[in-house]
C-alpha cells in the first residue's frame, strides 16, 4: 500500500501555487503582426446579426430544426402546413430551401474532399479535409483565442524548482526540447502540437456498417477544453476506407494490404504538414494575432490495434520499445531506434528491405505516413490511455483472474450485499455472469474490487495476502494515473504501485490462473511515467473522448442519411452542422455587444456559488418526530437536538452539563421539514480540477413503496464529517465517519423557544448523524481504514445533530463479511447488521485524493 504520509505530502504539493519557468528565448511564439479577428471579418450583415436569416424567429427555427429538431421529412411536412411559414415570417418554405440558406453561411472549417487511393491494384475512396486548413481553423477559432498556448513552460510546486509538475502538453519535456531545436534553426517559431486519434466504430447495430473516423486537435488548446466535445476543439479530419479486403484470401497479405492502405490514406491526408512543419506558415489566432506556426505531429491516440498499425510493429509487441513483454526494465528507454527504422524503410531492394525492417523491429510497410513528417517519432507518439489500456485492458484482466481465483458464488453474494451510494453501482445480479463490459462498467467494478477480496478466503487455505496486494497496487496505479496534475513524486508513486504488483503477481501463477504475464497493455504501463513527463498527464489523450466523438461526428451523421452511399451525405451534413454552430456563436457574440474574447478555461473552472446545494422546497414539509424515530431510524433525535440547542446557547458547557441541561429544553413543535438528499461540491479553489462531475449526492431516504406496491429499501448514506478546525482538504485527521439519518430544517417555533439567547444561531440545514469510531492505522495489507459503530455503555449508538455544512462528502463503507456473506444480509440492511467496515478510498477520484 502507499505510505499515508507520502500521499499527504504529495497531495499538499499539488495544491501549492504554481511557480512557472518561462521559456528563456523571447523569440519563441512571438507575434508577427496584428490582423482582424475572425468574427470582425465574418462577412454577414452588420445591421442584422442573424443574416442570412431575416429575423430572430427565422434563425431560431432554423437552428432548432437543423441542430435539435426532427428529420427532414418531418420538417417538410410541418412547413407544408398552409400559412405556417408566412405566419412565422420564415424565409424558407422547405428543407431544400433551408439548406440553400445554410450553405450561404461563412465556412469556418474546410470542406471534405474525396480522393481515390490505389493500393495493391485496388482503388479505395477516402473522404478527408486538408489537414493544414483544419489546423488553421482550430488555431483561429475565436472561441479558443483567450486560451491558446504559444510556447512551453516548466511548472514547479516550489520557488526552488525542486518538484516539477506535468499537466497540459506545454509543461512536458517534448515541447520544451523541440522549441530549443527550432529556435536554433529558425527563431520565432510557434509550435502547434498535432494530436491524431483513430478508431473504428459501428454505425448500425444489425447491418454491419462501420466508419473509420480520424480526429484531429492541437496541443495549444488546454486539455480542459479539448476533453469537452461540446466546445468543438476536435475536428473530424477524415473517414478512412473500411473495406474488409475479402478478395485477398491470404491472411498475412490481407493484414499487409490493410496496413499499407491505412498509411497511404494518412500520408495523403497529412502531406501538407511536411513543408509547414519544416518552414512554418503564417497563422492568425482568433484574436487576429499572426504568428509563424510549425504544425508538428506529436501524438497518435488509439487502442492497442491502432498503436500496432501506426508504428508498424508486430502484434503482441510493445509499440514503444524493443523489449520482451515480460521485461520491465525499459521504463525510461531505450525505445525503438527511429533512425534505424527510417534507414530500413529507405532500402531499395525488396528482400533486403524486408530483412532490414525485421532487424529494426517493424513490418515492411510501404511509406508509413510519419516517415517524412518533420520531428516525428511514432514510437514516442503513442500515448497512455486510461480507457483502453487500463479499464478495458489491465482491469479487465484483473477481474477475470479474480473470478477464476475465488468462488464466483461468493463474489456475486458480496456484490449483491454492498450498500448503495451515489458513486458506487450495486450489481444486483453479481459480476461473474457479465460479458462484453464497457469501460464504464469496468470502472464501476474497480470501485468495489478491493472490498470484495479484502477478507475473502482463497481455496485450499492459501493466503490471499499477495493477491490483495496485487489488487491494491493496480488500483493505486489506476487512480494515480488519473491525477489531473502529476509531479516527480506522483510519478514515483506510480512506479512504486507497478513494482508492488510485479512483486506479488506470482500468486496468480501459483493459483493456476496465469502461466505468464506477456500482456502488451500491462507491459506498456512501464512507459507511463516517461510519457507523462514527455507529453503531459494522461487526461490529455484519453480515448474516452474519441468514443464520445463517434456519437456526434459519425453515428448522428449516419442517422441523417438514407443509408445508401452514406459518406457523401455524412460529410455534407457535418459541414452544415459546423456552419450552424459557428453562426450560433457569432450571433451570441453580437447580441452580447461584441465583447473581448473570453477564456473558456476560466469559465469552466468557475466555482459554484455555494458548496452545499439543496432543493428549493423540502422533500416532506412536516414529518412528525415520532416518524423520524420509526421510519428514519433516529431514536435519539429529540435528545440529540436538545443537546445541540444547549451547545448553541452555552458553548462552554462540559459534556455532563450539556446532557443535564438538555432534559429541560422545551419542544413546542411536533414535526420538522425533511430533505431526502443534499448535494455537495467536491472541488476546491486551490486544487486542480478532477473531472467534469464534481458533485456528490448524500441520501437520507426512508423505505417506501413504489407505484406498483413493491418495497424499496431506504438509503441512509455515510459521510465524512469535519470535527476540528485543523481538518484539511486531504487526509482523515480531524474527520469522523457518520451515517446521516435525517436532513432537516428547524421550524419557527424551535428558533423562538429552543435557541433563546444562543451565542450561535443554528444554520438553515441540520443533520442527525450516527457515529463510527475514530480512524486509527490503515490495514497493513490492503491499506484501508477499519471502523466500527460508536456505542455507549448500554450498547446504544452515539448520535448527534450537526450542521449540514460540517459534512465534507459522502463516504463508502465496505462491510467486513468474513469468510462468507451471512444469511439475510442485503444491500438495504447491511449497514445496520454489519459491525465492522472498511473505508473505501476508490469510490471516486476525489475520495482517492482525500481519504488516505
Amino acid at each position: 500500500m502507499l505510505p499515508p504520509l507520502g500521499r499527504q505530502r504529495v497531495e499538499d504539493a499539488i495544491r501549492q501555487p504554481v511557480h512557472i519557468q518561462h521559456f528563456p528565448l523571447d523569440s519563441a511564439g512571438k507575434p508577427i503582426q496584428q490582423g482582424s479577428t475572425v468574427f470582425d471579418s465574418y462577412g454577414t450583415d452588420a445591421s442584422n446579426p442573424y443574416a442570412p436569416f431575416s429575423s430572430k424567429m427565422d434563425w431560431e427555427i432554423a437552428r432548432w430544426s437543423k441542430l435539435l429538431g426532427p428529420g427532414s421529412n418531418c420538417l417538410d411536412r410541418l412547413l407544408s402546413i398552409e400559412g405556417l411559414p408566412e405566419a412565422l415570417g420564415l424565409s424558407f418554405t422547405n428543407v431544400r430551401h433551408l439548406n440553400q440558406i445554410v450553405d450561404q453561411l461563412p465556412t469556418g472549417r474546410p470542406r471534405f474532399r474525396c480522393k481515390e487511393i490505389n493500393v495493391a491494384g485496388e482503388t479505395y475512396e477516402v473522404y478527408y479535409r486538408d489537414a493544414l486548413e483544419c489546423i488553421k481553423s482550430l488555431y483561429g477559432d475565436p472561441n479558443f483565442a483567450g486560451d491558446l498556448i504559444f510556447k512551453p513552460e516548466r511548472h514547479y510546486t516550489d520557488a526552488d524548482r525542486t518538484l516539477r509538475m506535468y499537466h497540459d502538453m506545454h509543461t512536458g519535456t517534448w515541447w520544451w526540447d523541440l522549441q530549443k531545436d527550432l529556435e536554433k534553426e529558425t527563431p520565432g517559431a510557434t509550435i502547434i502540437p498535432v494530436i491524431i486519434s483513430t478508431d473504428k466504430t459501428r454505425l448500425t447495430t444489425f447491418k454491419g456498417k462501420t466508419a473509420y473516423p480520424v480526429y484531429m486537435t492541437i496541443g495549444n488548446i488546454p486539455k480542459d477544453i479539448r476533453r469537452k466535445p461540446s466546445l468543438g476543439s476536435q475536428i473530424l479530419l477524415a473517414y478512412l476506407p473500411t473495406a474488409r479486403l475479402e478478395h485477398i484470401t491470404n491472411k498475412s497479405a490481407r493484414r499487409r494490404t490493410a496496413a499499407n492502405l491505412f498509411h497511404a490514406c494518412m500520408r495523403k491526408i497529412l502531406e501538407r504538414l511536411k513543408d509547414a512543419g519544416n518552414n512554418g506558415v503564417a497563422m492568425a489566432s482568433g484574436d487576429g494575432v499572426v504568428r509563424r506556426c510549425h504544425p508538428i505531429f506529436a501524438a497518435h491516440v488509439g487502442d492497442y490495434p491502432e498503436q500496432v498499425l501506426v508504428t508498424g510493429v508486430n502484434y503482441r509487441k510493445c509499440p514503444c520499445c524493443p523489449a520482451d513483454l515480460d521485461d520491465h526494465s525499459h521504463a525510461d528507454g531505450p525505445f525503438r531506434d527511429l533512425n534505424a527504422v527510417l534507414d530500413a524503410l529507405e532500402t531499395v531492394d525488396l528482400l533486403a528491405r524486408k530483412q532490414a525492417c525485421k532487424a529494426a523491429g517493424i513490418k515492411p510497410i510501404f511509406q508509413p505516413y510519419w516517415q517524412d513528417l518533420p520531428y516525428a517519432d511514432p514510437f514516442l507518439s503513442i500515448t497512455p490511455d486510461i480507457l483502453h489500456q487500463l479499464y478495458q485492458g489491465v482491469i479487465k484482466h484483473l477481474v477475470a483472474w479474480i473470478k477464476t481465483a475465488f468462488s464466483q458464488t461468493e463474489i456475486d453474494a458480496r456484490c449483491r450485499s454492498l450498500p448503495r451510494n451515489h458513486h458506487v453501482r450495486v450489481f444486483t445480479k453479481g459480476i461473474t455472469s457479465l460479458y462484453q463490459l464497457t469501460g464504464r462498467e469496468h470502472a464501476d467494478i474497480a470501485r468495489i474490487l478491493l472490498g470484495l477480496v479484502a477478507d475473502m478466503p482463497l481455496p485450499d487455505g492459501m493466503s490471499p495476502v499477495r493477491l490483495v496486494r496485487c489488487v491494491r497496487a493496480i488500483l493505486d496505479f489506476l487512480y494515480l494515473s488519473q491525477y489531473p496534475v502529476h509531479t516527480s513524486e506522483t510519478l514515483m508513486l506510480l512506479r512504486d504501485a507497478l513494482t508492488r504488483f510485479h512483486d506479488n503477481k506470482q500468486v496468480f501463477v501459483d493459483l493456476g490462473v496465469r502461466d505468464d504475464f506477456e500482456i502488451p497493455k500491462l507491459h506498456f504501463l512501464d512507459h507511463w511515467a516517461y510519457l507523462i513527463r514527455r507529453l503531459g498527464s494522461p487526461d490529455n489523450f484519453n480515448t474516452e473522448y474519441t468514443e464520445r466523438l463517434h456519437i456526434d461526428l459519425a453515428k448522428d451523421a449516419y442517422e441523417a442519411t438514407n443509408g445508401k452511399d452514406e459518406f457523401p451525405q455524412m460529410t455534407l451534413w457535418l459541414e452544415r452542422h459546423e456552419k450552424l454552430v459557428r453562426h450560433e456563436r457569432y450571433v451570441s457574440w453580437c447580441l452580447a455587444g461584441r465583447p473581448p474574447l473570453q477564456s473558456l478555461t476560466h469559465l469552466a473552472h468557475k466555482p459554484p456559488p455555494d458548496r452545499v446545494k439543496m432543493t428549493k422546497h423540502p422533500s416532506k414539509k412536516a414529518v412528525p418526530l415520532e416518524t423520524l424515530q420509526t421510519e428514519y431510524g433516529a431514536p435519539l433525535f429529540k435528545n440529540a437536538l436538545a443537546q445541540y440547542a444547549v451547545k448553541c446557547c452555552h458553548p462552554n458547557y462540559s459534556t455532563r452539563q450539556v446532557e443535564n441541561a438538555a432534559v429541560n429544553v422545551p419542544f413546542t413543535f411536533s414535526s420538522v421539514p425533511v430533505y431526502h438528499k443534499a448535494k455537495f461540491w467536491l472541488g476546491d479553489l486551490h486544487n486542480h480540477r478532477l473531472s467534469s462531475d464534481e458533485w456528490d449526492v448524500l441520501h437520507a431516504t426512508p423505505a417506501r413503496r413504489d407505484k406498483r406496491g413493491r418495497h424499496v429499501d431506504g438509503q441512509f448514506d455515510t459521510a465524512m464529517v469535519k470535527m476540528t478546525n485543523d481538518a484539511g482538504y486531504t487526509g482523515v485527521q480531524g474527520y469522523l465517519v457518520g451515517q446521516v439519518k435525517v436532513i432537516f430544517s428547524l421550524p419557527k417555533q424551535a428558533l423562538q423557544h429552543m435557541f433563546v439567547g444562543a451565542v450561535h444561531q443554528p444554520p438553515q440545514y441540520l443533520a442527525y448523524v450516527e457515529w463510527f469510531t475514530k480512524f486509527t492505522t490503515p490495514h497493513s495489507v490492503h491499506g484501508m481504514y477499519t471502523i466500527k459503530r460508536s456505542l455507549n455503555d448500554r450498547g446504544d449508538r452515539h448520535a448527534s445533530v450537526i450542521s449540514l455544512r460540517a459534512i465534507r462528502r459522502s463516504t463508502y463503507l465496505f462491510p467486513v463479511f468474513g469468510p462468507t456473506v451471512p444469511a439475510g444480509w442485503t444491500s438495504g440492511n447491511v449497514l445496520d447488521r454489519c459491525s465492522k467496515f472498511y473505508v473505501d478510498p476508490f469510490s471516486d477520484r476525489h475520495a482517492y485524493h482525500t481519504i488516505h
